[in-house]
């Protein structure tokens, strides 16, 4: 009675996951049909608001050169951009990389400040103690190894004038700049496009819902230092200011021309901390943000809410148990060659329907993963079909592991009071 329970609800659960997927699906075809044929061309904006840029770099030397540069090239008046580089208690040469990009003669008068930061908080630290000195009507956020488009920053301050009293904060795609180093970069790069392309344009497409993604957008610094700035030692303060904004009625809007370029994990340790970190903080800020559900916050933040618990709770557990069908029920009929009496635990007493209705919804989603990675402009090759459905199977199943180490992490940092803060470096490679 137990097996056909979990049998079924496993069924249900699957068809509700991929019910959202296509939903999400949708909206990002209806938007890319749409944008995709238009000419973007840049003519002057009616009003160049001054932009604080930050940057929180720890032990970037590697890097951070090429995104200062990125950032001072960028397409907008060098008297209306203040650039506040932080070195974070860096043991390396980052102030001296710093240095050694701002005092290029093209630089020379730019308004630059590095800053050798020793303290906590991690990267909100960081942009709480620039909230303090920043100038700009908006702060702007590059991760150290983000490389701006040229004209990344042109189009976030020209969403954000389209409705300036409404939307608080602008956020643009993110691109993986080392897509073809390995397996696993390749594997990233399609995680990255149905992540950016797909499920980020999707939601706001169809419910207006943004996400700020940690780097490559503004917000509105007088809205900041309102609210008291970001939550100090949060794994993932983007998706916690991302919620304390729609808490408040206001929009995050998708300027879906601007563009950075980010240097991803090319070792799989580096890439299962850096997942590992941002799976916890997520479910942090999911379980922090639970009680929305049933409280009087705004439609918004109540299906933000749900679509996040049923992502990282829900459809993880029925993955967890699909795959444990699966493996169960085939280590039953490898031994059934052996001793014929041994019974197939998840037959569902003979149920050949649910049984169909099971491999049905696994070939679904192995079909839904690959349509959603292959759906892109200059994606639809065989190289990447193989590759989607190879990674099905082995990358995406990781995620997994890494789902279950962040739940108990973050139920054993409640319980025994610990430092959830701390986080392994992500190493970074010479381009």
């Amino acid at each position: 009675m137990l097996n056909d329970f979990l049998a079924v609800s496993t069924l249900v659960s699957i068809w509700f996951s991929l019910l959202a997927s296509l939903v999400t699906l949708y909206g990002a075809t209806r938007f890319w049909l749409k944008h995709s044929k238009k000419v973007i061309s840049i003519t002057p904006l009616k009003h160049y608001p001054a932009i604080t840029i930050v940057v929180p770099a720890h032990n970037e030397e590697v890097v951070i050169a090429n995104t200062t540069k990125g950032i001072l090239n960028l397409n907008y008046p060098a008297s209306k951009v203040e650039l506040l580089l932080y070195a974070d208690n860096c043991q390396d040469k980052t102030a001296a990389e710093m240095r050694k990009t701002v005092d290029l003669p093209q630089y020379k008068y730019r308004n630059v400040q590095i800053i050798e930061r020793r303290g906590s908080g991690g990267k909100a630290g960081v942009l709480n103690d620039a909230l303090k000195i920043a100038q700009g009507e908006y702060i702007c956020v590059y991760d150290a190894d983000a490389l701006p488009e040229k004209n990344a920053l042109y189009f976030l301050v020209k969403k954000v004038l389209e409705n300036p009293q409404r939307y608080m904060a602008t956020f643009g795609r993110n691109k993986t700049r080392n897509a073809k180093q390995n397996f696993l970069t390749k594997c990233i790069n399609q995680e990255v496009i149905v992540s950016q392309r797909l499920q980020h344009v999707g939601v706001w497409n169809l419910f207006k819902i943004g996400r700020i993604p940690g780097t490559n957008f503004i917000i509105n610094t007088e809205y900041v230092k309102k609210i008291g700035g970001w939550q100090s030692g949060a794994l993932t303060e983007d998706t916690e200011i991302s919620f304390r904004i729609m808490e408040d009625g206001y929009l995050i809007a998708l300027a879906y021309n601007s563009e950075a370029f980010e240097q991803e994990p090319e070792h799989l340790r580096d890439y299962y901390y850096q997942r590992l970190r941002w799976a916890k903080g997520n479910y942090q800020v999911v379980m922090n943000n639970f009680k929305h559900l049933f409280d009087t916050s705004n439609w918004r933040v109540k299906l933000e809410t749900f679509y996040l618990a049923c992502t990282f709770f829900w459809f993880n557990l029925a993955v967890v148990l699909s795959d444990i069908i699966f493996f169960v029920d085939l280590g039953c009929i490898i031994t059934r060659f052996f001793n014929p009496e041994i019974p197939i635990i998840f037959a569902m007493n003979s149920n050949i329907l649910l049984m169909q209705l099971l491999l049905i919804n696994w070939l679904l989603m192995i079909l839904l993963y690959v349509i959603q990675i292959n759906t892109q402009y200059g994606q639809a090759t065989s190289d990447q079909i193989w590759l989607a459905l190879v990674s099905y199977f082995t990358y995406s199943q990781l995620f997994i592991a890494i789902s279950l180490q962040a739940v108990c992490s973050v139920i054993g940092d409640k319980v025994f009071k610990r430092d959830g803060t701390k986080w392994v470096k992500t190493k970074r490679f010479a381009d």
